[in-house]
């Protein structure tokens, strides 16, 4: 049933850590048509998502921050008038004085440059939760496409439960009609044939469910694809645990303590900067009415560290970045056992899967065919064979799970390490 889930999502991985920046800028896709693949899910959710295409107003802010933290400060015009609505000699404007002067302030220590260089941490900041977003919005389309998946499987199952139940109806009915079984027998054919029924509604709801599901991720209210094409029992090799710890280091969620720290350096810097004070220079002319001469003024002013030298904000500068090293240490902490327990259960949910798949169901169907033969020649009774069926159902519905909660935990590992788990070869990354 078409292409590998694994597969496909190492491709689309390594695809969209490989082309991050184009996904912007590309050309909006078509909404998704007909038979749907993972890629193709993925892309579109990529560029399409709602929350996505909102979180790219705060990055395009960013970079207007730091536009605007390497500008210079603006000079100041001063207009003084003196001596000017008195009394006596003062009276009148006789005795005005006018001073008309430009005054700039000049920053020591490198402040503006400190400045931008906090506003591009800041922004390198935001261009890695940006990724980590993106990679949520990832592994979700994965799990929403694993859920439509395995909803098509079971689908396709209670149809066949269906026609099971049908089949069996119709034999026994054949048989009342013989006077070779009770009529008991047939109402509790019936029975299980309405049962039937239902859980195939049931399951063709819950297809529908997970296919809107899914289009909502790229905004859509109907979806217009029909199938997800995609194998549920495939099953490839996976790196060991131990090739996993290095990886979860390249994950955004745990790079972006190191761009956090980054950040936090640059304010530590500017904080320690602004313990230096300014320069303030100013130059004018000034005119006096009463000898109609002119004049130049010039001024200079400083304030004096005496009280404030921020101390306090360096101080909490200096607690910032420690606290990002501490934070850092518990990401890590937190995403290593999450990563072993998350490996643990997929390893037990593909054992046993492979072992429901290829033992288990296998046998339960040819104990259904034996108990069919010997109920055909009475020497199995109907409540047998019903037992029979649906220990067969019920294996095969558990294999289904099995292998969906597989490929549900391996998406999960692969949004913790961001990183493709598979060993084995892929094709070429989408453009």
């Amino acid at each position: 049933m078409g292409i590998s889930l694994v597969c496909a999502w190492r491709a689309c991985v390594f695809s969209f850590l490989a082309a991050f920046c184009l996904i912007a800028s590309a050309a909006e896709p078509q909404e998704p048509q007909g038979e749907l693949t993972l890629a193709q899910a993925i892309e579109t959710a990529l560029r399409r998502n709602p929350e996505l295409l909102a979180s790219r107003y705060e990055l395009t802010a960013a970079q207007a921050r730091i536009l605007q933290a390497g500008l210079r400060l603006n000079p100041e015009l001063d207009l003084e008038l003196e001596n000017f609505a008195g009394s006596g000699a003062a009276n009148g404007v006789d005795a005005l004085e006018t001073t008309l002067s430009l005054s700039q302030v000049i920053e020591l220590g490198g402040k503006r440059g400190l400045r931008r260089s906090v506003a591009e941490a800041d922004s390198d900041l935001i261009s890695i939760e940006q990724r980590a977003r993106q990679l949520d919005v990832l592994a979700e389309v994965t799990r929403r496409f694993i859920d439509v998946v395995a909803a098509q499987e079971r689908t396709r199952f209670a149809a066949e439960a269906s026609r099971l139940a049908q089949q069996t109806l119709d034999a026994i009915a054949a048989r009342v009609e013989a006077a070779r079984a009770p009529i008991a027998e047939a109402s509790r054919a019936r029975i299980a044939v309405t049962r039937a029924l239902i859980e195939e509604r049931q399951a063709t709801t819950a297809l529908r469910s997970a296919r809107y599901a899914l289009a909502s991720l790229w905004g859509t209210t109907e979806p217009a694809f029909t199938t997800a094409n995609a194998d549920l029992f495939a099953f490839e090799s996976v790196q060991q645990f131990a090739a996993l710890i290095a990886q979860i280091e390249r994950n955004p969620d745990i790079t972006r303590f190191a761009s956090q720290a980054r950040l936090r350096e640059a304010e530590l810097r500017l904080a320690q900067a602004q313990a230096r004070p300014n320069l303030a220079f100013s130059l004018g002319v000034r005119r006096f009415e009463e000898s109609s001469d002119n004049a130049l003024v010039a001024g200079f002013s400083m304030p004096l560290p005496v009280f404030d030298r921020n101390q306090g904000a360096i101080r909490e500068a200096r607690v910032r970045r420690a606290q990002t090293d501490a934070e850092l240490q518990a990401a890590l902490t937190r995403a290593r056992g999450t990563l072993y327990a998350v490996y643990q259960e997929m390893t037990t949910a593909r054992e046993r899967a492979e072992s429901l798949r290829n033992e288990a169901v296998p046998q339960a169907q040819t104990a259904l065919e034996q108990t069919q033969n010997g109920y055909e020649r009475g020497r199995f009774s109907f409540l047998e064979l019903l037992t029979a069926q649906q220990e067969l159902l019920a294996l095969r519905a558990a294999s289904i799970d099995a292998a969906a909660d597989y490929h549900q935990l391996l998406a999960e590992l692969e949004r913790v390490t961001s990183e493709p788990l598979t060993t084995n070869d892929i094709e070429a990354p989408l453009p």
